[in-house]
């Protein structure tokens, strides 16, 4: 994931979650851990399409819409797998068997809403070299099969993920919003819906 993609996220987390409309460059620069002037070109770009404006000493958060949509559009999912392979189980079985990791996509919404809008057999993980190597051990002494679609896709973790307690709703929907299968768009219209009908 770019720099710039976790300026949004930690901007659509404050709006989302914390109810927050109101940012300063300092304070997402200190929290990420980034330079002041990848905080700002981040910025520039959310108001040049009029998402937020920009005041003297802060900035403030107008259409979460359309920082939604421009995550979305330049995320590039595939760009960060590490990992993928299939497992000749079902999905509720490797989430179970799964170590303590973040997951993201459909096992995410699953936890988040406590809802499934449809049925889904991908799963979808963010993990550092260390917690790829306990899935690598755990999941391949199973049946693995070689000549069928991934159901486990492993993604790279950035290091700002570890700043929130589960994985943010936008990036949740970012991701979704990123799969190819036919079903990730009633997951993202779903946590489209409950993002902005609060």
């Amino acid at each position: 994931m770019k720099r710039t993609e976790s300026v949004y996220r930690e901007i659509l987390y404050q709006a989302i979650e914390k109810n927050n409309f109101s940012l300063t460059q300092s304070e997402l620069s200190k929290k990420l851990d980034l330079s002041l002037s990848i905080v700002n070109l981040s910025i520039k770009k959310l108001s040049n399409i009029g998402a937020i404006k920009i005041n003297q000493r802060s900035f403030n958060i107008l259409d979460i819409k359309k920082i939604l949509y421009f995550w979305a559009s330049i995320r590039n999912l595939e760009k960060d797998v590490i990992f993928k392979t299939r497992i000749d189980l079902p999905a509720r079985e490797i989430e179970r068997n799964m170590p303590n990791i973040s997951f993201t996509a459909y096992t995410s919404y699953k936890m988040k809403f406590n809802d499934v809008p449809a049925d889904y057999s991908e799963i979808y993980v963010y993990a550092d070299t260390e917690e790829l190597e306990k899935i690598k051990k755990r999941f391949l002494k199973l049946k693995i099969s070689d000549n069928k679609k991934p159901n486990l896709i492993v993604l790279k973790k950035d290091k700002s993920i570890e700043l929130y307690n589960s994985i943010p709703t936008a990036q949740i929907f970012v991701d979704l919003w990123n799969l190819k299968e036919w079903y990730a768009k009633e997951f993202s219209d779903n946590i489209e819906r409950r993002i902005f009908e609060k």
